[in-house]
């Protein structure tokens, strides 16, 4: 799931995912972060949930990915759009 909050020059997402869905370590993947894996690892927080925060520039569209332990690379339900593997955010 996305969270948005709408600044002034920049939009802030929250990527969400369940607690153990898939298992083990995940980080969010993109072009926001020339495709590093573990640049931003989603973090669990008290309600159950796996999220990382980032800001991003506003009015620009990013491609993005999650990947998870054991190599396992897969896309967001809730995006914006697809663009072959990737899921596709519009800040």
């Amino acid at each position: 799931m996305l969270q948005r909050k709408q600044r002034k020059n920049r939009t802030e997402v929250t990527f969400v995912l369940p607690v153990d869905d898939p298992p083990g370590p995940v980080s969010v993947v993109g072009d926001f972060n020339d495709w590093q894996p573990g640049a931003h690892p989603l973090t669990t927080r008290e309600d159950g949930t796996r999220t990382v925060t980032l800001a991003l520039p506003g009015n620009q569209s990013h491609s993005f990915r999650y990947l998870a332990a054991g190599d396992y690379w897969f896309d967001e339900e809730q995006a914006d759009g697809h663009d072959g593997r990737n899921s596709r955010l519009h800040t």
